[in-house]
C-alpha cells in the first residue's frame, strides 16, 4: 500500500515537472486536421458523404466510410491529388470515387495526402467514434498521460520501469478497439487495476472525451 501511494505521488510529480517531449502526432490527427478543413464539408463529419455542402450543390460524394477499404493507399494518393489514369477506362482517377471530386495536388504536399489518407483508414475502420476534440486530447495526454504510456504512446513512459510496468499500448488497435469509449472514460475517472490513477476531480468529463478520442487515433 505505502508503494502504491508513493508511485502515485511519483506520478503526479512526473506529470507537473517532467519537460513535454515534443512527439509528432500521428498520422490520422494530422489527417483529422485535413480533412475537418477541406473535406467535411461535402464528404461530411463521418465521411457518410452528407455534408452541408454537398447538399446545397446537390453531389454525391463518396461514403468514406466504406469505399476507402477497398482501395491501397497508392489509389487513394491518385484519387486525392487526381494525378494518373485508371489503367482500363483511361478515365481519371480522381474521378473514380465522384465526379465532382476536386483535385488536391498542388494543395497538399505528400505527407499531408498521407496523413488524409490515414485518417481515412479510420473512418473506414475504426469501431468507435470520436467523442470529443483529439486537439484538446492531445495536450491532455502529453501533460497527463505520456508519463506512462509514452510520447508516442505505445506503453514505454518514464515511469514504466522505474514502477515495473506495462501500460497499455495505446498505438495498438487491437488493444484500443478492444474497450468501448465508455468503458474507456470509466478507466480515467475512476482508475484500473494497481496502477492506473483515477482522474476524476482532476479531469472534467468533457476532457477525458477528448483524451479518449486522441487516443483512438493513435492507432492509425
Amino acid at each position: 500500500m505505502k508503494y502504491f501511494i508513493h508511485a502515485v505521488v511519483l506520478l503526479g510529480l512526473f506529470a507537473v515537472s517532467v519537460p513535454q517531449a515534443s512527439a509528432n502526432p500521428p498520422p490520422a490527427y494530422e489527417g483529422r486536421r485535413l480533412y475537418v478543413s477541406y473535406c467535411q464539408l461535402c464528404h461530411g463529419t463521418g465521411g457518410k458523404g452528407d455534408g452541408p455542402l454537398a447538399k446545397v450543390m446537390k453531389i454525391s460524394p463518396a461514403d468514406l466510410s466504406t469505399t476507402v477499404r477497398s482501395r491501397s493507399d497508392t489509389i487513394l494518393m491518385k484519387i486525392i491529388t487526381g494525378e494518373g489514369r485508371q489503367t482500363i477506362t483511361g478515365r481519371d482517377r480522381h474521378n473514380l470515387l465522384s465526379d465532382s471530386m476536386p483535385e488536391w495536388k498542388d494543395v497538399f504536399s505528400e505527407p499531408q495526402v498521407k496523413a488524409l489518407i490515414a485518417y481515412l483508414r479510420f473512418l473506414g475502420s475504426a469501431k468507435h467514434d470520436l467523442m470529443g476534440d483529439p486537439e484538446a486530447g492531445m495536450l491532455l495526454y502529453q501533460k497527463y498521460c505520456q508519463v506512462c504510456h509514452g510520447v508516442e504512446g505505445d506503453g514505454d513512459g518514464i515511469m514504466t520501469n522505474l514502477m515495473g510496468i506495462m501500460p497499455m499500448d495505446h498505438t495498438n488497435p487491437n488493444e484500443t478497439n478492444s474497450i468501448d469509449n465508455e468503458e474507456l472514460v470509466k478507466s480515467i475517472l475512476d482508475g484500473k487495476g494497481r496502477f492506473m490513477p483515477a482522474w476524476r476531480g482532476i479531469l472534467s468529463q468533457g476532457d477525458v472525451e477528448a483524451l479518449v478520442s486522441y487516443i483512438r487515433l493513435l492507432s492509425y
